[in-house]
C-alpha cells in the first residue's frame, strides 16, 4: 500500500528544518503543533490571520495546557510563519507564557532498582538504564548508536545532544554488561536502540512509553520519565559528594547554575549541613516557664 502523499506545504517545512538540521524527533514534534492549528481552524493552517493564531493560542490557555508545551508551540507558529510562510507580522500577537522554576523530582536508588527491574525487557531495561547510569537525555540515549559504546576506555559518545555538542558521557561496567546482554539478543547494527523497522532508532515517545509503563507496574508516581532518571543520576553524584563542575560536565550543562540546582534536592547534603544555631553556646534559660507547644 503506497504512503499518503506529503502535501506542498508540509514539504516546504520539512525542507526548512532539514536545511537548519532539526533532528527527527524536533520535526514531528513542529508538524504535530502546525496539525493542531490546522484542526483548530477546520481549515489549512498557512490561512490563519494574526487574530486567529491569538484565539489558538488562548484556546490552549483555557483547556490547561501545561506552559512549556504552550511555549513550545509558540516557538513553532513563529518558525512556520516566518520561515515557511515569510510571514512573520501573523504572529504578533503570540507571547511566550511565564514558567516557574520548579525543583526536579527525583527518585531514590532502591526506586530506581525497582523501575529498571520493571521494564519490558531486555532493550527497554538497557535503555532507560543508560538513561540513569549515564545521565542520558531521552533524545541522546535513542539516538546512541553501537559505535558509540567505548568499551576500553569505557565511556559512551553523545554526538550532537542538546545544543549541537558532542561529549563523552560515564560507562559502568554495570552499564557495559546490560548493552551487551541486549547486543548479543538482537545484534543492532547501527542504532543500539532500534525501532519497529530497525532502520530507525526507536523514538523518545516510545521510551516515554516504556518509562510509563515501568514506573506503573514498579508502583511508583505518574510523573516518573525518562528525564527523572537523568534529575537522579545528577542528584545521587552529588550525594556521594562529586564535584558539581564535574556533574556538569557530565550533564553537557553549558551553565554551572543548571547542574547548581540538583544542591537543592540532594537530601544527604541537606542533612548533612550544621545550623548555626547548633554553633552557638548554650544560653541559660531566662524563666522556669516551659516552652511554648
Amino acid at each position: 500500500m503506497s504512503e499518503k502523499p506529503i502535501s506542498p506545504l508540509r514539504q516546504r517545512m520539512l525542507d526548512d528544518m532539514n536545511l537548519r538540521r532539526f533532528t527527527p524527533d524536533t520535526q514531528r514534534d513542529y508538524i504535530r503543533a502546525v496539525k493542531k492549528l490546522a484542526a483548530f481552524l477546520g481549515r489549512s493552517p498557512d490561512t490563519a490571520t494574526a487574530e486567529e493564531l491569538r484565539a489558538f493560542q488562548l484556546h490552549l490557555t483555557t483547556a490547561g495546557v501545561q506552559p512549556p508545551t504552550i511555549n513550545t508551540t509558540v516557538t513553532v507558529l513563529r518558525f512556520f510563519f516566518k520561515v515557511t510562510l515569510d510571514r512573520p507580522e501573523t504572529t504578533r500577537h503570540l507571547v511566550f507564557v511565564y514558567e516557574p522554576r520548579k525543583l526536579p523530582r527525583v527518585l531514590s536508588a532502591e526506586e530506581v532498582l525497582r523501575l529498571l527491574e520493571a521494564a519490558p525487557g531486555p532493550k527497554h531495561k538497557a535503555a532507560l538504564s543508560v538513561a540513569y547510569g549515564a545521565g542520558l537525555r531521552a533524545m541522546e540515549v535513542v539516538a546512541l548508536k553501537v559505535s558509540d559504546i567505548d568499551s576500553k576506555r569505557m565511556m559512551l559518545r553523545v554526538e550532537q545532544g542538546k545544543g549541537r555538542k558532542d561529549r563523552f558521557a560515564m560507562l559502568s561496567p554495570q552499564l557495559l554488561g546490560l548493552l551487551r546482554d541486549w547486543w548479543r539478543i538482537a545484534r543492532p547494527e547501527v542504532w543500539m536502540f532500534p525501532g519497529r523497522d530497525r532502520i530507525n532508532p526507536m523514538t523518545t515517545r516510545q521510551l516515554n512509553r516504556v518509562c510509563h509503563m515501568a514506573a506503573e507496574l514498579a508502583g511508583l508516581p505518574s510523573w516518573v520519565a525518562p528525564h527523572t532518571l537523568r534529575h537522579s543520576f545528577a542528584t545521587h553524584l552529588l550525594e556521594q559528594n562529586i564535584d558539581i563542575r564535574v556533574i556538569q560536565v557530565l550533564l553537557g550543562h553549558a551553565k554551572l547554575d543548571t547542574t547548581a540546582r540538583y544542591t537543592q534536592v540532594a537530601t544527604n547534603i541537606i542533612r548533612e549541613i550544621m545550623s548555626p544555631l547548633d554553633r552557638l553556646t548554650p544560653l541559660a534559660p531566662r524563666t522556669t516557664d516551659p516552652p511554648p507547644a
